[in-house]
């Protein structure tokens, strides 16, 4: 090793879902949408001045911040934006997580959480779900640095309710409490509500899932304006233009479709809680997902072998080796109807040669 190797930051990176290009494929693997943005979304692209693209983009995101706010009833001071969800909590993680204390998240859960902690060190404590892959809120009363946890949970699809949500703020008033709302438009109440009570919570959203922009990585926050003056100055010694030209006209177009945005969301809903009827009649257990997947175990075949033997089909699904608790689990994202047919139909296959 080179001298100059002691001083990098070595870390264990997050490893995403594959991206397979192969023809013909069912990718339920990512929690991609099944289906295509607002038609608006491609209205907005085909009005895109290109004479804009030569110049920095608004460092404020002012087109989509204000597009936003109108249609989620906030002030444009209490909403922030980013490259992805991602980019968003990233920038919590450096804004917020500074005392010195650990912070605290399940430990089933979003693996971006730990790889952030450690690439920041940021010190931090897991709290274990418990038998049913609840999060247990006795356990956030500890004193820590800072609370974050995805709701409905991820990779579980479990949602906590409001009521339990209000408690662990409650019970941390002195720290920030980040609720990470990647999947919530698919199930449950969103905590946003709660921000005008409490100073000290970030609800985070995205528009990979329920407004199918995936590839333009487009995130949120929600939070009072100081929060979110806080996330901008950091954001702003960091990178000032993290949004482009074509995302933030893309978001803006998309946010205020909610017509589309409806449909699109009370249709995948409908193909999963069919969904979740045939893979209980083929012997899967899971607990109620309330999310655009849902994470199964079978009653007697391994997780691993249906995994393989699906991509001899070239269907995707993802597995998670760890913790131990779920290498027998499969998250399996809901795709269109035909899709979904299809799938259930090569793994009946499957399970019938066992």
């Amino acid at each position: 090793m080179g001298s100059w190797e002691e001083n990098v930051r070595k870390v264990v990176p997050y490893v995403p879902g594959e991206q397979p290009k192969k023809e013909g494929m069912i990718k339920l693997n990512t929690n991609e949408n099944p289906y295509p943005p607002s038609p608006e979304v491609l209205r907005a692209l085909r009005e895109i001045d290109t004479e804009g693209l030569r110049r920095y983009p608004d460092p404020s995101s002012k087109v989509l911040v204000d597009a936003i706010a109108e249609s989620y009833g906030v002030d444009p001071e209490q909403v922030f934006v980013g490259v992805g969800s991602d980019d968003v909590l990233a920038m919590t993680y450096m804004t917020f997580f500074n005392s010195g204390r650990p912070i605290l998240f399940p430990d089933i859960t979003y693996s971006f959480y730990d790889v952030w902690a450690d690439m920041l060190r940021i010190p931090y404590e897991i709290q274990p779900l418990d038998e049913h892959f609840n999060i247990c809120k006795e356990d956030y009363r500890k004193k820590n640095g800072g609370v974050i946890f995805p709701n409905p949970n991820a990779p579980t699809g479990v949602l906590l309710e409001l009521s339990d949500i209000e408690e662990i703020i409650e019970a941390n008033r002195d720290v920030v409490v980040v609720i990470d709302e990647a999947y919530i438009d698919f199930g449950g109440v969103s905590a946003l509500p709660l921000v005008e009570k409490y100073d000290n919570l970030l609800v985070v959203q995205t528009f990979s899932k329920s407004r199918a922009l995936a590839g333009m990585r487009i995130g949120c926050a929600f939070g009072q304006p100081q929060l979110i003056k806080y996330l901008n100055d950091v954001k702003y010694s960091f990178n000032s233009y993290t949004m482009d030209e074509t995302a933030l006209a893309i978001g803006a177009a998309a946010v205020r479709d909610k017509t589309y945005y409806k449909q699109t969301v009370e249709k995948i809903v409908s193909t999963r809680e069919w969904v979740k009827k045939e893979l209980r009649a083929l012997g899967f257990v899971f607990e109620d997902s309330m999310s655009n997947f849902i994470f199964a175990a079978h009653s007697s075949v391994q997780a691993l072998y249906i995994l393989e033997e699906l991509r001899k089909n070239n269907i995707y699904v993802r597995h998670f080796h760890k913790p131990i608790r779920i290498s027998n689990y499969l998250r399996i994202t809901i795709g269109t109807d035909e899709e979904m047919k299809k799938f259930l139909k090569t793994l009946k296959n499957i399970l019938e040669k066992c």
